[in-house]
């Protein structure tokens, strides 16, 4: 074979092995994006199977810790119960209560429940001798815990008449007082009690009617509701005035769930949306109470977060990083635009699901530095803002100013298309709303306030439709705030909304209104139960 014959084989073979290093590059590169591909879908695939079958938290409460136990703990009980009734058989009936059964844990009985005593005196008290009745030394006392089971009662209300024999004078009757169902059954503590076992407990109409069932008392839903109704017409005046309340905040926070609602005329639903607003102080011991004010819309839009807020004076909204809120930052008000302030829960929420599902390092090294600022905030919490701010500038600040170029440096080299470089991409792009608890000690970390506010109706969601109509949808709004604003304030609802239920049925002044508000309500943690 000549040289030119070689020559050009030798240029054949180079071409061809280089047109098959491009397809096998070209082909790596698929494969790259088919795996890549592949990862996102295991990822989803992930979340999916825990967002349905798994804990929604992304930390366990420390009580769930001790359900493991609780099983063992039963079974430790069945097995003292088995060993007591053997050595009390063994022993006699006659020795069964001895001191160490009277000494043992029987936990804190509260000094403030009713107390009823019963005497178990001997068949007999004379002297089995003959010597006469026996002298009582002492006795033995103990105190376990009873309950009496929810029960209704009627209140009889009699109203005497009189009239002088002497004269012609009038009858005199004391005036008949005023009820939220005029001439119907319920008591003010009764309506307190049905709104609060729905809108604070979860327990729709239906289920509370076959809890009154077993007792006897045939109550539709219609009926419930009819009353609650009744309620909320009544107490538009102290949500109204909660309002005025939260719009004098400086700092407030935001978000949204949604929330089915019949749709009539369709036989179908449609979604709407439950938006709630809080002020809570108490981070920074402010002097302010906390309010819950929820609010129904048909959307999501940004447009009903600016209707809601209009006539509100605050500066600071702390909120989640959906665009709806963005359209704040434009609105022309005396005060300037709201300033948004970003929740550092969210951002951490994504690393954790991620190194959940994909085991990766970088992931769980940024859930290991969120969580220092987490640390830093515990110690801080509850001082006045100088001090938090202090504490941030000094501990937290070093920590965020680090945290942003990691992250820079690791969204270099990793794939643009994976999950962790669109976690990565979500905190760089809202840099400025997350770091703005640095520049106040006012402000907070996350949006945890308001999330703990709106997690019941989630719960309330899993039970039952919202409302048959929109209407609807803005009375549950109107009571669920009451019944959350109670709580916050550590006020027993039921006590407060009975209260208060009679004395605007009595005509209280709208110009005391603020009398009236939870915040102002006795505590009745320990005295009203």
């Amino acid at each position: 074979m000549s040289t030119a014959t070689l020559r050009d084989e030798n240029e054949r073979l180079k071409a061809l092995l280089a047109q098959t290093q491009a397809a096998l590059s070209e082909h790596q590169a698929a494969l790259a994006t088919s795996e890549e591909a592949r990862r996102r879908l295991e990822v989803i695939l992930g979340e999916l199977r825990r967002e349905k079958f798994g804990a929604k938290s992304e930390k366990l409460r420390p009580d769930q810790y001790h359900l493991p136990l609780e099983d063992v703990e039963i079974a430790q009980g069945v097995l003292d119960a088995a060993q007591e009734k053997a050595a009390a058989v063994i022993r006699g009936r006659s020795h069964a209560g001895s001191d160490q059964d009277r000494h043992r844990n029987r936990g804190c009985l509260p000094a403030h429940l009713p107390q009823v005593e019963r005497i178990l005196e001997p068949a007999s008290t004379f002297c089995p001798c003959g010597c006469g009745a026996m002298t009582k030394i002492g006795e033995d006392v103990s105190k376990r815990l009873d309950v009496i089971p929810a029960q209704w009662r009627v209140l009889v209300t009699r109203r005497p008449k009189y009239i002088c024999r002497r004269c012609s004078g009038p009858v005199v009757q004391a005036h008949a007082p005023e009820h939220v169902v005029p001439g119907g059954l319920p008591t003010e503590a009764a309506i307190a009690q049905v709104i609060v076992s729905k809108f604070g407990d979860h327990t729709p109409f239906y289920r509370q009617a076959e809890i009154y069932a077993r007792q006897g008392i045939r109550l539709d839903r219609a009926t419930l509701g009819n009353w609650s109704g009744r309620a909320c017409f009544h107490l538009q005046p102290v949500a109204d005035r909660m309002r005025c309340h939260l719009a004098a905040a400086d700092r407030l926070f935001m978000d949204e769930t949604a929330a089915p609602v019949l749709d009539p005329g369709r036989g179908q639903t449609k979604k709407g949306y439950f938006w709630a607003i809080v002020s809570d102080d108490r981070g920074h011991s402010g002097p302010s109470p906390p309010i819950v004010l929820f609010r129904y819309a048909p959307g999501r839009s940004g447009a009903f977060a600016e209707q809601f807020l209009d006539g509100f004076t605050g500066r600071f909204l702390q909120c989640d990083a959906y665009d709806g809120y963005d359209r704040l930052i434009e609105v022309a008000r005396p005060q300037g635009p709201w300033t948004l302030v970003h929740c550092w829960s969210h951002l951490r929420r994504r690393f954790v699901k991620l190194a959940r599902n994909s085991k990766s390092p970088i992931a769980e090294a940024a859930v290991r530095q969120i969580a220092q600022l987490y640390g830093i905030e515990a110690m801080a919490r509850g001082s006045s803002p100088d001090i938090r701010l202090a504490a941030r500038k000094e501990r937290s600040l070093p920590l965020v100013e680090a945290l942003k170029p990691w992250f820079e440096k690791q969204l270099s080299m990793i794939s643009s298309g994976s999950t962790l470089a669109d976690d990565i991409r979500y905190a760089l792009n809202h840099w400025q709303g997350l770091t703005r608890f640095l520049d106040d000690g006012r402000l907070e970390l996350d949006t945890n306030p308001v999330e703990n506010a709106i997690r019941p109706i989630c719960l309330t969601r899993k039970n039952a439709l919202f409302a048959g109509h929109e209407v609807g949808a803005e009375n549950w709004a109107l009571l669920a705030s009451i019944v959350a604003t109670c709580k916050l304030n550590d006020v027993n609802p039921v006590a407060y909304i009975a209260e208060t239920l009679t004395a605007i049925i009595a005509g209280h002044p709208q110009s005391e209104i603020d009398d009236l508000m939870p915040w102002r309500f006795r505590k009745t943690s320990s005295q009203h139960q």
